[in-house]
């Protein structure tokens, strides 16, 4: 049996204030995918990388999520640090995010103090900005890992959808934060005290934010101790013993979690290329049919594309702020039949009446995944950025629902299996869990609830465990880089066969026989409606959980 010390706790007079605290990281770990998003790729044009090379760099995502959130979940699931399991991870991971984002933004000085020969700079520069994306994104993931994994382990299994919508909306803030700020002139306003350039003072922005939003987050979470796990006779395997448990869970994992995980995988398939690449497209459009030809000779490409992306994205990120809030109003919970609520009297006939035409979530799920396909397949004819912008914005409801129902589904299926109690006996259980690993999870453990230290109602009758949620999230996250994968793979060869030159919108420094042409459908737009049609399948995909 797992032992434990203590309950977990948030700070805070109200749920809303709790809820809040525990999810204020996804704000500053967006604001930080937020400017990479925006900014890398034109970042890395303009250094003269072709869009296939640049398409290469960006396995760094996929990777970094393969390798870090898995070992980094499981290492965690069995911490005994007296600070808990998770907010050690978070907050030595978003000071190295920091660090590696400063080195990311003054690329170009730091090379050049090193580096005085002038003729291998430049390809040195293009290295270290790299590496920096490389280190970024490793650093990021550990801190997403630890940051999901807490709401899961912090929850009552009934709260677990409202957690996941409190996530996507603090993600939302931290979108439209960073999109806002990337639309503002900013060397304009805050003069050169952060930077010289656009770029530059984003970077040190992003920086300070993620520290500052993870230390209160961690200030706000009081974790439960874990004081021993059952023995396990592999425990001195080291490492090895970590990758052997994620690979048994893989193999053992119970019907709906691997059905969660094949809808993910066929979403990010879609999701991967427009997330990377929609502002660069934007931006791209604008200057190929919207701008005159003498603005096109601007001396600050790169911050030209960033702010028009940036002001395409900052309505779609008004959008979905909006969405968060009131698409979980609209959408009835994956668990209301376990867990009445109990409206007030004098409301109760009108909201039984509202929650009777309630879509469940996972009919929100199909047709989020059918909205984005249907908005994608309509890139490749784009022909003014109004237009490009019409159709990002259309994904943002999607980017909700599919920000937070995976999130949704997965905890209550690990709280469920977990032993968590009030919810064990309506469960469908039709898994193989002989493994090891799933018999830890059957173990009964400490109640947990989303209230302060000092509520009378501590005890939660639907307590949860989540012994294994950094496993099962790790898992899921290998479902989603997988098919950035893919899609890397798709981008590059795209971009080699219709665009296999340099930038000419942004690598002014080549020559015009060493830049790509601008006739034709615009190759990342030919990605985005590869995109779509992997939506298709994961409506079907998708469908298939609600038969188990």
């Amino acid at each position: 049996m797992a032992r434990w010390s203590g309950q977990p706790s948030i700070k805070g007079s109200s749920e809303a204030v709790r809820m809040a605290l525990l999810t204020l990281n996804t704000v500053g770990i967006t604001f930080v995918w937020g400017v990479e998003q925006t900014y890398c790729t034109p970042y890395l044009l303009s250094l003269g990388l072709t869009k296939s090379k640049t398409s290469l760099v960006w396995i760094a995502g996929p990777l970094s999520g393969l390798i870090v959130q898995p070992i980094v979940g499981a290492l965690a699931d069995e911490s005994t640090s007296k600070w808990g399991r998770r907010r050690p991870f978070i907050i030595v991971g978003s000071i190295l995010s920091a660090l590696c984002l400063l080195v990311l933004g003054f690329t170009k000085e730091i090379v050049d103090f090193f580096v005085p020969d002038s003729e291998a700079a430049p390809t040195l520069t293009v290295a270290a900005a790299v590496l920096s994306i490389y280190a970024v994104d490793f650093a990021i993931n550990a801190v997403m890992s630890a940051a999901r994994s807490l709401v899961v382990d912090t929850l009552p299994i009934e709260k677990q959808q409202r957690g996941s919508a409190w996530g996507s909306r603090m993600s939302a803030i931290g979108h439209g934060i960073a999109y806002a700020t990337g639309a503002i002139d900013l060397p304009s306003l805050l003069g050169t005290s952060l930077g010289d350039t656009q770029f530059k003072q984003l970077t040190v922005i992003a920086a300070i934010g993620l520290v500052l939003t993870c230390g209160v987050t961690a200030w706000a979470v009081t974790e439960r101790v874990l004081i021993a796990t059952r023995h396990d006779p592999r425990k001195d395997d080291g490492g090895f013993k970590v990758i052997g448990q994620i690979w048994s869970t893989i193999v053992n994992l119970p019907p709906r979690i691997r059905a969660i995980c094949m809808a993910q995988f066929w979403a990010w398939i879609g999701w991967f290329p427009f997330l990377f690449y929609s502002t660069t497209w934007i931006g791209e459009t604008y200057f190929r049919y919207d701008t005159p030809s003498e603005a096109k000779d601007s001396g600050d490409a790169l911050g030209e594309i960033g702010r028009v992306g940036s002001e395409a994205f900052l309505i779609y990120s008004i959008i979905t702020f909006f969405g968060s809030w009131i698409l979980p109003m609209v959408i009835r919970s994956p668990d209301d039949e376990s867990y009445t609520q109990r409206p007030p009297q004098s409301l109760r006939g009108v909201l039984e009446k509202f929650n009777k035409y309630k879509p469940d979530l996972l009919t929100a799920w199909m047709c989020a995944h059918a909205t984005f396909a249907g908005a994608m397949i309509f890139a490749p004819f784009a022909r003014s950025f109004r237009f490009a912008t019409v159709l990002v914005c259309l994904c943002g409801l999607p980017w909700n629902i599919a920000s937070w129902a995976p999130s949704a589904f997965l905890g209550v299926e690990v709280n469920r299996l977990s032993g968590a109690t009030g919810s064990v006996a309506s469960h469908r259980r039709s898994s193989h869990d002989s493994n090891a690993e799933l018999e830890e999870m059957h173990e009964i453990s400490s109640p947990t609830s989303l209230l302060d230290p000092g509520s009378p109602h501590a005890a939660s009758k639907s307590s949860t465990t989540g012994q294994l949620s950094g496993v099962y999230f790790g898992i899921l996250n290998i479902y989603t880089t997988i098919p950035q994968f893919i899609g890397t793979i798709i981008s590059t060869v795209v971009f080699s066969i219709l665009e296999p030159g340099k930038s000419p919108e942004l690598a002014h420094g080549a020559q015009p026989e060493e830049q790509h042409g601008t006739d034709g459908p615009n190759a990342i737009a030919v990605c985005l409606f590869v995109g779509a049609c992997s939506a298709v399948v994961a409506v079907f995909a998708t469908r298939k959980l609600r038969y188990l």
